[in-house]
């Protein structure tokens, strides 16, 4: 309120502003909507990934046992050669996408070494596959979750602050002018009596 005129000019400005706020805070609500529902969509897959890599470990444990055979050297057996990304346009946000990945298994002597190595590769490629894409998943879902705080502080901003502000503001010019418009009123009847005594 403070340098707030307290004029007609003030007013209209003053209720100007507050129906462009009223206007926009819907379509900021509209807004955090549809960032829920994308960051509950995102959290979805990163916990189905999640689960998926989880269950793939322990298949892999289960399934193979022979894993703990320290005598077999399995590293570098499967390793990511490249990672296509991509961004996916969702909301005004560019949003990481995994479009494909390119695992490569390492030469290894198929007479020299266990026939359950095979095996050991396509469910190691699998978890690596998993992996990579519950990374992207979190990150997907940490940028919906960052730009879902930002448009909650905003709406806050308007409804805690600038609304209630603007109405008092409001509230306070109309005071002014009616006990202006009053004030106006009872100088004119008292004019109006000192003239009538002058004439009588």
């Amino acid at each position: 309120m403070q340098g707030l005129s307290l004029n007609k000019t003030a007013l209209n400005s003053e209720r100007e502003r507050l129906g462009i706020y009223a206007r926009f805070l819907p379509s900021l609500e509209l807004k955090r909507d549809q960032l829920l529902v994308e960051r509950n969509r995102a959290a979805r897959r990163l916990a189905d990934s999640e689960r998926a890599l989880d269950e793939l470990v322990a298949a892999l444990g289960e399934g193979l046992p022979m894993l703990a055979n320290q005598g077999i050297n399995l590293d570098g057996l499967v390793q990511v050669r490249n990672v296509g990304m991509g961004r996916e346009r969702v909301l005004g946000m560019d949003l990481p996408v995994l479009q494909q990945v390119d695992i490569a298994v390492a030469d290894y002597g198929y007479l020299s070494t266990p026939h359950w190595v095979d095996a050991a590769a396509l469910r190691l490629q699998a978890a690596m596959k998993l992996t990579l894409s519950s990374q992207i998943d979190r990150e997907r879902t940490a940028i919906l979750e960052r730009a879902l705080k930002r448009v909650n502080q905003r709406i806050n901003l308007f409804q805690k602050v600038l609304i209630p502000q603007t109405q008092r503001n409001v509230k306070a010019v109309q005071i002014a002018l009616a006990d202006a418009e009053k004030a106006a009123v009872v100088r004119a009847k008292l004019a109006k009596r000192k003239r009538v005594g002058r004439t009588s």
